[in-house]
């Protein structure tokens, strides 16, 4: 039986596509292994966000040609999307396909191992306009479901390379996204994950159907206990989108809301849709609809001219806003992007520095956002054991406020809803008490 290892770096997305790759080996007979193992055929899914997304890009890739170089070596996703010519120049690399077009992927394995020559099967990613649909009934060492519900972003931020990589937004039929959503409930999975390049932009190009509309169907499958959304940019959190924030009971208290910066300059430097003002009233908006509400959210530092000024404007903001956990990225200059060409580049030192602050930041917010919950019964999916734990039986997941909780428990809870009272907050995890089984 022929083998398959897939290796796959960068975002959620990425992880769901692999899922969906997997699926195709999978019916065409494939067993799958693990990537550091001896495999016939190796996908290595990339990221191009940074330039450090590709340099990993590149390193996975030599690493599957010396492990077997007689194998199909298969470089897709972003950084082939973006740099084809760049992949097909490393040796050893047999086929390149971008973001577009995997549902061909074997039909390009069994043609290379044929005839023994290089595929390039990268197309220009601009011209796509369809969603391209692939059912993931099952996905592989996860607890819970993501869910893709769209592609591709029409913003162009001027930090961002992302749109060149994925194209303009497409979003999936709305029959397809409850279709396939239907299927993962009947495999056994509690929560779903909406997933996308700009996940709340569903919709968009749909006539008569919104991200709104589409949370109040989701709303209605049974057997779906929780819905969560992987991320939401301020200006898409509509009138429409807030009612059904309060009216559902299966939407999760937790929000992925990008902020990038806390500097109205930054921010049109940035290329922003909103005001610091205007992303502060969406903050109070949404935790009205949604009281007890987890916020995290993005922060990239060190932007082209951003000031000691501008900085502390940022601290200060996300210190007032209290957020539940800060995403700090220091900014990476990203080859053909506006901003790698804007004058008044930052530091690299300053860049570290400030990011070690807003880590600490981050840090303490984690801390008193869980220390409101001291005492209180959650309810929590066990994903996994609990790392470098000093003693064995301790199990992880997530309440639905994103809090992750640890407490003694047992693999048969993995995938399971349970109910845990959190005994001792932490920024990193809480720990708690098993109290029951809820299914």
């Amino acid at each position: 039986m022929p083998t398959v290892a897939f290796q796959t770096l960068g975002c959620k997305v990425n992880q769901y596509e692999t899922d969906s790759m997997w699926q195709l080996f999978k019916q065409a007979g494939y067993t799958r292994v693990p990537f550091e193992e001896l495999a016939d055929v190796y996908v290595i899914n990339t990221c191009t966000v940074t330039n450090t997304g590709d340099r990993k890009s590149r390193q996975m890739i030599r690493r599957a040609i010396r492990r077997n170089p007689d194998a199909v070596i298969v470089v897709t996703g972003c950084y082939a999307q973006t740099s084809p010519d760049e992949v097909m120049s490393i040796p050893g690399v047999d086929i390149v396909l971008g973001t577009q077009g995997r549902d061909r992927l074997l039909e390009y394995v069994r043609r290379f191992q044929e005839e023994r020559r290089p595929i390039n099967a990268v197309s220009n990613i601009m011209k796509a306009r369809q969603f391209e649909e692939f059912d993931v009934p099952t996905h592989t060492e996860h607890h819970r479901a993501n869910l893709k519900i769209q592609e591709g972003c029409n913003n162009f931020c001027t930090f961002c390379i992302i749109p060149w990589a994925r194209g303009l937004l497409r979003s999936r039929k709305p029959e397809s996204v409850l279709n396939q959503a239907r299927q993962l409930v009947e495999a056994g999975y509690r929560e779903i994950v909406l997933t996308g390049i700009h996940t709340a932009g569903y919709g968009e190009d749909l006539e008569d159907y919104s991200f709104a509309q589409l949370l109040r169907d989701l709303d209605r499958i049974e057997g779906l206990q929780r819905i969560r959304i992987s991320s939401i940019e301020a200006s898409q959190i509509t009138d429409e989108v807030l009612d059904v924030f309060a009216s559902s009971d299966k939407l999760c208290r937790h929000l992925h809301i990008p902020l990038q910066a806390g500097d109205d300059v930054i921010l049109r430097r940035m290329r922003r849709k909103y005001t610091v003002e205007q992303y502060r009233k969406k903050i109070e908006a949404v935790r009205r609809a949604l009281p007890g509400l987890a916020i995290t959210t993005d922060v990239i530092v060190g932007f082209p001219g951003e000031t000691e000024e501008q900085f502390a404007n940022g601290y200060r903001l996300m210190e007032e806003i209290g957020f539940a956990r800060l995403h700090v990225f220091p900014y990476s200059k990203r080859s053909g992007t506006p901003a790698a060409k804007m004058p008044d580049q930052v530091p690299d030192e300053v860049k570290r520095q400030r990011v070690e602050r807003l880590i600490q930041l981050s840090d303490r917010l984690s801390l008193a956002y869980a220390r409101q919950y001291a005492g209180q019964v959650l309810d929590v999916i066990p994903e996994q054991p609990l790392k470098n734990s000093p003693e064995p039986g301790w199990v992880v997941g997530h309440a639905d406020n994103y809090l992750q909780v640890a407490f003694r428990g047992t693999p048969e809870m993995y995938g399971k809803v349970v109910r845990v009272r959190l005994d001792e907050p932490g920024a990193e995890f809480s720990r708690g008490t098993f109290v029951r089984m809820v299914g």
